[in-house]
C-alpha cells in the first residue's frame, strides 16, 4: 500500500488546542507492559491511516489527548466546560495506556479542533473506528447521532453543525453495560471472573478517530469479491448520498502495469477482468492495487486507493470426505486461536508494529491461518493478514459469554446481534485473508442459528460459514466444528456437504518465569514444565492431527492460543509478547502437517493384551509396582459389552473398572520416548498411570469403536523406563457429574453405564514419514 502524508496545516490546527493538556497525560503502570508501550505518546497514538482498503490523501487524525471524566445517567452534556481529567485516545478507558485504567459504565470525552479553510464547500466527515458500546456524539452543543455496537466503525457528516470559523467542540457520551446487557461483548467482563477465561473489559473509544473532507457524493463502501473461475473481480461501490449522473470507474494494477479497468453505475455489481490472475495464498500473498474514482460531468468527485487479492474458497471432495479447498486445492489449515488482548492496551494494540507482530510471529511459527476469537479487529490487522499471507476465520463476538455463577444472564438482544453480525460482514467482505464467518462460539448466546447462517450466505456467497465453533450443531452451514482439550478430535459427519474441523485444541501451559500476569492464579489445560517438553508435546498433538487428516477427513485445527491472556497461560507468546519457543522448531512440526506427511505406529505395548482387573474400588496404591493384585481377575481386551468395530473378549458392564499390567518396552532412545503415544479405544473417561504417575487422561465419548492416538502427559522419559519392567495401570469409568479425569474420587451416586461400552489401550511409537 502507498503511504500518504496528511495536510500538515490542518493537522497542526487540529492539535493546537490540546497541546497543553498533552503535558498532563501519563500512562498508568500495569502488572506487565509490552515492548511497544514506551513508544506511545500523545503525538503518535496510532498515526496510520486506519482504513487501508479505502485510503484518502486528505485527512486529520484526532487520536491523542482528549479531556475525560466519568459520568452518570442523569448528567447533562458538558458543553463548553473543561472535564476533570484526560485520556489518550484511542486506548480504552481500562487500558494502562489510556492514563485512566479504571472501569466506568458511563464516561464523557471532549476536545476541540479547527477545520482548515481548504475544506470549504466540502462535507466534513467525523469517523470513529469503534466505540464500545453506546455512544452519542455532539458537535458545538448539538447531538449529531447515537450509535450502538462495540465492534463496527461509523461516521457522521458534521458539516451542518460546524461554526463558520474558529474552534469546534466535539463531545462523546459513552455507556457500556458490558455483562448487564445481552449484546455482543466477546471475552469482556466486569463480573468477578478474574481467574477464568474472561478478561478486562473495553469501554469507550478504542479505535482511531479521524476527520476527512469529501464531496456530497462520495464513496462510503467497497465490496471487492474475487471470482477466480470467472477471471474477474466483482466490485460494488456504495456512496454517501445518491446523486444523478454520477459514475464510477476502477483500475486494477500489478505494480505499474494496468491489468483491468471498468466503468459503470454506482451501486451496480461491476466486473473487472483479471486475466492470468496471480492467486493469493499463504505461500504467495499477492495483492493487486486498485484505484476507484467517482465522476460527474467529467469532474472527479472522489478518489480512493485500495487493493484486492484473487483467491477462491470452497468445499471439495478428497478421499471420500468434504474438505476446505483454497484455490481448488486442499490445504490443511492449522492456526492459533487469537484473542487480541494486550496488557497495556486491552483491546487496542499499543502500536501498528505491535499489531503486525502477532501475525508475523504466528506465520513464522508455521501457522497458515488465525481464528480471530470473538473479537473484531481494526482494519489494519486484516491488512497485515492480507499482506503477510495468513488466512482468517472471523468470529462474531458472543453475547452472554461465560457468565459467572450466581449471575443472572440478561435476555439476548437478538436484534443487536443480527445487526452487528450484518455490519461485521459488510465492513470486512473485501479482505482476501478472511475465508470464513463463525456465527457462534461454544453455544454462548447461541440462538436462531439457521436464520443467521442463511443471512451470512445471502450477504456473502464467497466465503464459508461456520454455524458454531464447538457449539450446538443444528446441521447448517459449511462446517462441523468440535472443541477438544488438550488433544484434538475429529467430528463424525452428521449431515452431507460439511467439512470437519477441530475448532479448538491444545492449551498447553508453560509458565514463563517472570512474565506471568498473576502467577498464583495462572491456569491452562495441561501443565508442561520445560520448553523441550512443550515442543515435544505439541509434536505429538500434530501427530494426532496428521492421523486425523489422513484417516478421518479433518480439514483444519485451531490451537489455543497465540499469546497468554491475563491468567490464561496457553500462548506461544507471553502476554507481554516474548517468544516461548524457537519459531523454526514449531514451523518444522507444522510443515509436516500442511505437507504430505503420514503417521505409522510401532507397537511398544500392543492392544488386545491380557490384564489384571477389578470392578471394586482398590486401595490408593493400586497403580504402583508393589501393589498386590493377586486377587484381581484376569481378562483380555477388548473389555465391554459391545464395540462397533471390534470383538469384546471380556465382559465389563459396571460404571468403573481398574486394570493393570507389568510390561517391558524394550530399548527406547530419547527420541523414541518423545514420540510415544497411548493408543486407545474407549467410550468414556480414562486415566492412565505409568509407574504410579498420571500419564494421560481423556474424558470424551467415542461411539465408533475406532482406536485413536492419545497424548502422554508431561515428560515421558521421566515416567517410563527403557528396557526395564514398568507398571501401567488404567481406570476406565462412565462419565458423570463429579467424576473427573486424573483422580480417584467418583460421584458416590451410582449412575448406570450405557448399554454398549468398551475399552482397550496400548502404547505405540509414532513415526512421521
Amino acid at each position: 500500500m502507498k503511504k500518504y502524508s496528511i495536510l500538515i496545516y490542518v493537522a497542526l490546527f487540529a492539535c493546537i488546542p490540546f497541546l497543553t493538556n498533552a503535558q498532563t497525560w501519563a500512562p498508568k503502570k500495569a502488572v506487565m507492559m509490552s515492548q511497544w508501550a514506551s513508544k506511545v505518546s500523545p503525538t503518535n497514538a496510532l498515526p496510520e491511516y486506519p482504513r487501508p482498503q479505502m485510503v484518502r490523501k486528505d485527512w486529520v487524525n484526532l487520536n491523542g489527548v482528549w479531556q475525560f471524566q466519568s459520568g452518570k445517567l442523569e448528567d447533562n452534556a458538558p458543553f463548553g466546560k473543561d472535564l476533570s481529567g484526560v485520556i489518550l485516545v484511542p486506548y480504552p478507558v481500562e487500558a494502562p495506556l489510556s492514563g485512566v485504567m479504571q472501569h466506568f459504565d458511563r464516561v464523557w470525552y471532549r476536545r476541540t479542533f479547527t477545520v482548515s479553510p481548504s475544506w470549504k464547500n466540502k462535507q466534513v466527515m467525523l469517523n470513529f473506528g469503534a466505540v464500545d458500546w453506546e455512544s452519542e456524539v455532539y458537535i458545538n452543543g448539538k447531538s449529531v447521532g447515537v450509535h450502538k455496537g462495540g465492534y463496527d466503525g461509523f461516521s457522521y457528516d458534521i458539516t451542518p453543525f460546524l461554526n463558520a470559523t474558529g474552534s469546534q467542540e466535539v463531545i462523546v457520551r459513552v455507556y457500556d453495560p458490558t455483562d448487564l446487557f445481552g449484546a455482543p461483548r466477546g471475552k469482556q467482563t466486569i463480573a468477578d471472573q478474574r481467574y477464568g477465561i474472561m478478561y478486562t473489559p473495553t469501554t469507550g473509544i478504542w479505535r482511531t478517530v479521524w476527520l476527512e473532507p469529501v464531496e456530497k457524493a462520495s464513496i462510503s463502501n467497497l465490496k471487492l469479491i474475487p471470482d477466480v473461475d470467472g477471471k474477474r473481480l466483482k466490485i460494488t461501490v456504495s456512496t454517501l448520498s445518491a446523486e444523478s449522473g454520477v459514475t464510477v470507474s476502477a483500475t486494477a494494477k500489478d505494480g505499474s502495469k494496468t491489468v483491468g479497468t471498468i466503468s459503470g453505475a454506482v451501486g451496480a455489481e461491476l466486473y473487472i477482468p483479471i486475466a492470468n490472475a496471480k492467486l493469493w495464498s499463504p505461500d504467495s500473498p499477492f495483492l493487486y492495487d486498485l484505484t476507484v474514482t467517482l465522476k460527474k460531468d467529467g469532474k472527479t468527485l472522489d478518489n480512493v486507493s485500495s487493493y484486492f487479492g484473487m483467491r477462491k474458497v470452497s468445499l471439495g471432495m478428497e478421499g471420500g470426505f468434504n474438505k476446505i479447498f483454497l484455490n481448488d486445492k486442499f490445504l490443511f489449515q492449522i492456526g492459533p486461536l487469537d484473542q487480541g488482548f494486550w496488557p497495556d492496551g486491552i483491546y487496542t494494540a499499543p502500536t501498528d508494529e505491535a499489531l503486525k507482530f502477532d501475525i508475523a510471529q504466528m506465520k513464522a511459527h508455521g501457522f497458515n491461518f488465525i481464528r480471530k476469537h470473538i473479537k473484531v479487529e481494526p482494519d489494519r490487522w486484516y491488512y497485515w493478514c492480507d499482506k503477510l499471507g495468513i488466512m482468517v476465520w472471523q468470529d462474531m463476538p458472543s453475547a452472554n459469554s461465560y457468565t459467572s455463577r450466581g449471575f443472572t444472564r440478561p435476555p439476548i438482544d437478538t436484534l443487536a446481534y443480527k445487526l452487528e453480525f450484518t455490519r461485521m460482514i459488510q465492513s470486512h467482505w473485501s479482505f482476501p485473508s478472511i475465508i470464513m464467518w463463525v456465527v457462534f462460539n461454544e453455544s454462548q448466546g447461541q440462538h436462531n442459528t439457521p436464520e443467521l447462517v442463511k443471512l451470512a450466505k445471502e450477504l456473502d456467497q464467497s466465503r464459508l460459514v461456520n454455524q458454531a465453533s464447538g457449539g450446538t450443531n443444528v446441521g447448517v452451514g459449511d462446517l462441523l466444528d468440535v472443541h477438544s482439550y488438550p488433544e484434538p478430535s475429529a467430528p463424525v459427519p452428521t449431515v452431507p456437504n460439511q467439512a470437519l474441523v477441530c475448532g479448538e485444541f491444545g492449551g498447553l501451559t508453560y509458565r514463563y518465569p517472570g512474565h506471568e500476569y498473576d502467577a498464583p492464579h495462572s491456569h491452562g489445560y495441561l501443565d508442561i514444565k520445560t520448553i523441550d517438553g512443550l515442543v515435544n508435546t505439541y509434536s505429538v498433538l500434530v501427530t494426532e492431527l496428521i492421523s486425523m487428516k489422513n484417516e478421518k477427513g479433518l480439514s483444519a485445527a485451531v490451537y489455543t492460543e497465540t499469546s497468554d491472556v491475563e491468567t490464561e497461560v496457553n500462548g506461544w507468546l507471553t502476554y507481554d509478547r516474548l517468544l516461548k519457543v524457537d519459531p523454526a522448531k514449531l514451523k518444522a512440526i507444522n510443515d509436516k502437517l500442511t505437507g504430505n506427511a503420514t503417521v505409522s505406529l510401532v507397537d511398544v505395548l500392543p492392544v488386545a493384551q491380557k490384564w489384571k482387573y477389578t470392578t471394586v474400588r482398590p486401595a490408593a496404591e493400586w497403580n504402583t509396582m508393589n501393589f498386590n493384585d493377586s486377587t484381581w481377575l484376569t481378562g483380555q481386551a477388548m473389555f465391554g459389552t459391545a464395540a462397533p468395530n471390534a470383538k469384546v473378549n471380556t465382559n465389563w458392564a459396571s460404571p468403573e473398572v481398574w486394570i493393570r499390567q507389568v510390561f517391558n518396552p524394550g530399548t527406547l532412545t530419547a527420541e523414541d520416548l518423545n514420540n510415544l503415544v497411548l493408543y486407545a479405544s474407549h467410550t468414556n473417561g480414562i486415566d492412565v498411570f505409568v509407574n504410579g504417575i498420571l500419564a494421560g487422561s481423556r474424558n470424551q465419548r467415542n461411539t465408533t469403536g475406532d482406536y485413536s492416538i492419545m497424548l502422554f502427559n508431561g515428560d515421558v522419559s521421566k515416567t517410563l523406563k527403557s528396557n526395564e519392567n514398568n507398571i501401567i495401570a488404567v481406570r476406565f469409568y462412565y462419565r458423570r457429574q463429579g467424576n473427573r479425569p486424573g483422580g480417584q474420587q467418583a460421584n458416590p451416586a451410582v449412575v448406570p453405564p450405557p448399554a454398549n461400552q468398551f475399552f482397550d489401550i496400548g502404547i505405540s511409537k509414532a513415526v512421521i514419514k
